[in-house]
């Protein structure tokens, strides 16, 4: 890419002549009056002729014929004077009859067009500006003459791109550029010292109606609405693509001037008499624009095309979204389906062992941050080698596939059942207790003792040995998850020792820990609801369904209900970073709770009275009056106490 300095700072930029120059000066002294414009311009006949010359053309419109410089000064002020002085300056500098002839032709046709297109619309509307408007639309496009002037072989490859794709030139500039005439035609007019009005002009001669509408508020509004027509005019008339100039000019004499398609029709038809008396001003050949008439059929044309492209690339969009949305579809179906081999046991159709490895970790990590007690199960079928000797290999897939389905019907939801290896099954419990853990293992043996399988015409009756261990993970426990397994492994063989068709239980960890989690299992708010005949099992049982309690620790429920300051439970925690032991065991340690108020706090940590009374009483068990009061006796029982207004809260 270019550096745009490279275009500001090269000796080759168009050039001023010494009046210009200092016209340029006097224009910027507020003290300058008009007698000064005229003894200077009197200097260069050449200047002078011209101007004389524009301002008696039908361009500018005054109502009597200007004989002298010193009325023409007056009439045109002095930003028309020095501008116009200016342009003809430009023209007569910039005309080449080298290799690059006709793009500056090309330019100068096309900011005459610009130019009396402004000229005209500034009119339309009662914006004060008089002469401004043809010079401002004169000289919006000069960042285009400087490079030209400056980096001709670059730019005229530029130009030759935009002819040749009939792509806006704007948007070619910057893809090649890396920057456009925009910028380098308002850096060159700072550098001249033209007024700033043009320069704001020259800057959004090529913005969006919502970018130009958003200067509505400045004092130079209407000139900058009247340039960015007229720039629009100058590429209908010279550029290389009509229909996106039409496009351009009708959304913006709809938006700022009111014009319809017929006013605009008939705008652009009387525009070619004007362009010709403009261009005779400045010496510049007309005989390439186009008539009028062929040039709204080539613009029309041009647009018809691009709505041709646009639906074709917009349907070819929508048939590659289609293919693509299809192979999304068939890599999400292939995912699943590898997913579906990862994570389970081709044969039974289960998890397997490693999934259930990955089960174990995470619920490892839970109960430990929580202190919550986890189980497993080890499920081996009974004499399954004489089995397989017996009836086949085919026979003991047969068997296989025929417990997992079993096991897989006793278990809960939200239990894991996996087939760990050969004919072992294990199952990850859920929120296990001593006696629902002992239970869910009597379930397995005896529905699996129910199966026979047909082999011929010989039924052939299969049983398991099951073995259930269960403990609550300390903080430090790295290798509790391989322990418990270990352990229901070693029960599932003594009940093989046994006689096989039993189950055993192997607790880890201290005993008094298990019976403490097992009596606040006891005194949970649906079990005491139960226990006082207040609502069926089945009542209870469909609320915990829906039940979705927060996992509170044991110091801030005591503190929340009274039973611990703030203080105590920092202590506590203190006093716990020292060893291994529980919150619950060490603020009982400190003698800072005994052990039914622990026992209180475990049962509200395992379930929350609120949470689920709320549910009750959506579900209609309960009514909002009962379980307020309900919720007191609890609460009084639990020796702790209940926060009223948040119970209200809950149960409102």
């Amino acid at each position: 890419m270019l550096d745009p300095r490279k275009i500001t700072a090269s000796p080759n930029l168009p050039t001023l002549p010494v009046v210009a120059i200092k016209l340029l000066e006097l224009s910027k002294n507020p003290d300058c009056e008009v007698k000064d414009l005229v003894a200077l311009i009197k200097t260069d006949p050449a200047i002078c002729a011209k101007i004389l010359k524009a301002v008696n053309s039908t361009v500018f419109g005054f109502s009597s014929k200007v004989s002298s410089i010193d009325r023409a000064v007056p009439l045109l002020g002095t930003t028309g004077v020095t501008s116009l002085a200016l342009s003809f300056s430009l023209v007569q500098g910039a005309m080449s009859s080298g290799a690059m002839a006709q793009f500056y032709s090309a330019y100068w046709l096309q900011s005459v067009v610009q130019a009396t297109a402004t000229d005209k619309l500034g009119r339309l509307t009662p914006s004060g500006l008089g002469c401004e408007l043809f010079l401002t639309g004169l000289l919006i496009d000069i960042g285009r003459l400087a490079m030209l002037k400056t980096i001709p072989g670059e730019y005229a490859a530029v130009l030759k791109t935009a002819e040749e794709s009939q792509r806006n030139l704007h948007d070619i500039e910057i893809e090649q550029l890396g920057f456009s005439h925009v910028q380098i035609g308002c850096d060159l007019m700072r550098q001249w010292g033209l007024p700033e009005p043009l320069i704001h002009a020259c800057l959004l001669h090529h913005a969006t109606r919502e970018e130009i509408a958003a200067v509505s508020d400045t004092a130079d509004y209407a000139l900058v609405q009247a340039a960015a027509l007229g720039s629009s005019v100058g590429d209908y008339f010279g550029g290389t693509n009509q229909g996106l100039a039409l496009a351009r000019l009708r959304e913006l004499t709809a938006a700022f001037y009111g014009f319809d398609e017929v006013r605009l029709e008939t705008f652009l038809i009387e525009m070619k008499g004007h362009i010709d008396e403009a261009a005779a001003m400045f010496s510049v050949n007309t005989s390439d624009l186009g008539d009028p008439a062929d040039l709204m059929a080539r613009a029309n044309d041009q647009l018809a095309q691009m709505a041709v492209r646009e639906h074709v690339a917009s349907t070819q969009a929508i048939c590659r979204q289609k293919l693509v949305e299809e192979e999304n579809r068939e890599l999400e179906s292939l995912n699943e389906q590898l997913q579906q081999q990862v994570m389970h046991d081709p044969l039974t159709r289960i998890f397997n062992r490693s999934f259930f490895d990955q089960a174990l970790e995470k619920e490892v990590q839970r109960c430990r941050r929580s202190a919550q007690p986890l189980g497993i199960l080890f499920i081996d079928v009974d004499r399954f080698k004489s089995l397989n000797d017996t009836y086949g290999h085919q026979f003991g897939d047969l068997v296989l596939k025929r417990v997992a389905a079993q096991l897989g019907d006793v278990v809960r939801g939200a239990d894991t059942v996996a087939r760990y290896g050969g004919e072992e099954f294990v199952v990850l419990v859920n929120q296990p207790t001593e006696s629902g853990i002992q239970r869910l293992a009597e379930r397995i043996r005896a529905r699996v003792e129910t199966l026979e399988i047909s082999n011929d015409a010989e039924s052939v009756r299969v049983t398991v040995s099951v073995g259930a261990a269960l403990t609550i993970p300390r903080r430090d426990d790295a290798q509790v998850g391989a322990e418990l397994i270990a352990a229901a492994d070693q029960a599932m063989y003594e009940a093989k020792h046994g006689g096989r068709n039993q189950t055993r239980f192997k607790p880890l960890g201290e005993e008094h820990e298990l019976k403490l989690v097992n009596l606040a299992t006891q005194r949970r708010f649906s079990r005491w609801l139960v226990s006082l005949g207040v609502l069926e099992m089945t009542a209870v049982a469909n609320a915990l369904a829906e039940y979705a309690g927060d996992h509170v620790q044991i110091g801030q429920l005591a503190i929340r209900h009274g039973v611990l300051t703030a203080e105590q439970v920092s202590l506590v925690l203190g006093e716990q970073q020292q060893g291994a032991k529980r919150f619950g065991e060490t603020a009982v340690g400190l003698e800072y709770l005994d052990e039914q108020q622990l026992i209180a706090l475990l049962a509200l940590q395992k379930e929350d009275p609120r949470a689920l009374a709320a549910v009750l009483i959506r579900h209609g068990a309960l009514d909002v009056a009962a379980g307020r009061d309900l919720m007191n006796r609890y609460m009084a029982e639990c020796g702790v106490r209940g926060e009223k207004s948040r119970l209200q809260s809950a149960l409102a």
